[in-house]
C-alpha cells in the first residue's frame, strides 16, 4: 500500500434519511470527493446499483420485501444476504485498504462479511446508543405493568443489548466514538482502541444572519426525531414550568418526525409543529429561536445542538450523553439533569434576555471551531493506526 490516502469502503446505516448518521455519512462522502480520495460509499437507496463519479464509487442497495421497522424511515433488511455476491464483486473491483461500518445494520453486516472474507482491516464507528433505545422502548411498551416491573425489564434489555453490541464491535481492529464517555465504554467492553470522531457543522448554512422574526414572543424549540428515546415528552413539563413561573408570552417550536409528533401537537398548548424541515427553511427555523432545548439523555453527540449554536442560539441540554460535551455550562448554554432542574434552567433563561444574548454570541464562537474537514482528518488518522502494521510490512 502506498503512502497516499487509503482506499476506504464505507458502509453506513443511513444516508438519504433525516438523522445524524445520514448527515455525517453525506458529509464524509463530500469530504472524500473534495480531497479526491478513493471512497466506496455503500448504503440503502431506491434501487440496487453501483456506479463511479470522480473518486467516489457509489453502491446503493434496495431493501428487500421482508424488513423490520426501526424508525419511520429506517428498516433492517432481513434478506440482506441476497446482496452478498453483488457487494463482494463491487469490493473486489474497488480493492479497499480498509472497510468502515457504522453499526450492526443490514448494510453494516454486509460490510463486515466483505471485510472478514477478504481479510481487510475493519473500522467501526459508534453513532447510536441502540441499547438505550431498546431499553426505553421496551419500558414504554410495558407501560401497563407496575412501574418497577417495566423499569426492571427495560434495564435488563438495555444491559443485554449493550453486551451484544460491544461483542459486535470486537470484530473491528479500530473503533471510533463521538464522545469521551463512549470511548471509555468501548475500549473497556470491546477491548479495541477507540478514537474520537466528533461531528462538524456548516456555519455558513446555519448562521445568525438568517433570523427574520420580528415579534417579541420568547421562542424555544426542539428540532430532531420526536420519539420516546429522545425524551421529547419532557417538553410538556417544560411548558408547565414556564406557565407556573408566570412566563406566558412564549412559543414552543418543534420540527422533525417520529412516533410522538402528533402527541406533542395534542399536548403542547402554545406550539408550532411544522414537521420535517430541510435546507434554508431549517436554517431559518434555528436562527429564529431564542433558546434550543434538547431533553434527550441517549444521544451520542447531538448534531442539532451544534447547528443551533452555529445559528447563534444558546442551548439547554441534559447532563447525559454527547450534548453535555458540546455545551459549556454557563457560557453558551446550560446543562441540567432531566426533570425539574432542566425545567428550571429553561425558566431561568426565559427570564433573562441579556444573558441569552451573551450566550448566543458564545454559542456561535464555539460552533465556528467545528469544521467537517477537521473531523474527517482525524478519522483518517485512525485509519493510519489500523493500517500501520500493514504499511510497515
Amino acid at each position: 500500500m502506498s503512502q497516499a490516502a487509503p482506499r476506504v469502503a464505507f458502509f453506513t446505516d443511513s444516508f438519504h434519511e433525516v438523522n445524524g448518521v445520514a448527515l455525517t455519512s453525506r458529509q464524509f462522502e463530500a469530504f472524500a470527493r473534495r480531497r479526491g480520495y478513493p471512497f466506496f460509499s455503500a448504503h440503502t437507496g431506491p434501487e440496487t446499483r453501483v456506479w463511479t463519479e470522480d473518486s467516489i464509487t457509489r453502491c446503493e442497495l434496495a431493501l428487500g420485501r421482508m424488513t423490520i421497522p426501526l424508525e419511520s424511515d429506517l428498516r433492517f433488511d432481513t434478506t440482506f444476504l441476497r446482496l452478498r455476491g453483488l457487494v463482494g464483486r463491487a469490493i473486489d473491483d474497488f480493492k479497499p485498504d480498509i472497510v468502515h461500518i457504522t453499526g450492526p445494520s443490514s448494510t453494516g453486516l454486509l460490510g463486515l462479511i466483505a471485510a472478514r472474507g477478504r481479510r481487510i482491516p475493519l473500522a467501526a464507528s459508534w453513532h447510536t446508543n441502540i441499547h438505550e433505545y431498546g431499553g426505553r422502548r421496551l419500558e414504554r411498551l410495558l407501560g401497563f405493568l407496575p412501574e418497577s416491573w417495566s423499569r426492571a425489564a427495560g434495564r435488563a434489555a438495555e444491559a443485554a443489548s449493550l453486551a451484544a453490541t460491544l461483542r459486535f464491535y470486537r470484530f473491528a481492529c479500530v473503533t471510533l466514538a463521538p464522545n469521551p464517555e463512549l470511548i471509555r465504554l468501548i475500549e473497556k467492553g470491546a477491548q479495541r482502541p477507540c478514537f474520537l470522531m466528533r461531528r462538524g457543522v456548516d456555519t455558513e448554512m446555519f448562521h445568525p444572519g438568517r433570523r427574520g422574526r420580528g415579534d417579541s414572543v420568547f421562542t424555544l424549540g426542539y428540532i430532531g426525531r420526536t420519539s420516546t428515546e429522545k425524551n421529547v415528552q419532557h417538553l410538556v413539563d417544560v411548558e408547565r414550568a414556564l406557565r407556573e413561573a408566570g412566563v406566558s408570552n412564549y412559543r414552543i417550536f418543534v420540527a422533525g418526525h417520529g412516533s410522538l409528533l402528533d402527541w406533542l401537537r395534542d399536548n403542547l398548548q402554545q406550539r408550532e409543529v411544522p414537521g420535517v424541515l430541510r435546507g434554508e427553511a431549517l436554517a431559518r427555523a434555528y436562527a429564529n429561536l431564542d433558546l434550543f432545548v434538547f431533553p434527550s439523555e441517549t444521544d451520542t453527540y447531538g448534531n442539532v445542538v451544534q447547528e443551533a449554536m452555529a445559528s447563534g442560539v444558546p442551548c439547554v441540554v441534559t447532563d447525559q450523553g454527547g450534548p453535555a460535551h458540546i455545551v459549556t455550562h454557563g457560557l453558551d448554554g446550560l446543562i441540567a439533569p432531566a426533570g425539574p432542574r432542566f425545567c428550571e434552567a429553561v425558566v431561568e433563561l426565559a427570564r433573562d434576555p441579556e444573558r441569552r444574548r451573551q450566550m448566543a454570541e458564545a454559542a456561535r464562537a464555539t460552533a465556528l471551531k467545528a469544521s467537517w474537514d477537521s473531523v474527517f482528518d482525524e478519522v483518517y488518522q485512525a485509519y493510519a493506526h489500523a493500517l500501520g502494521p500493514l504499511q510497515s510490512r
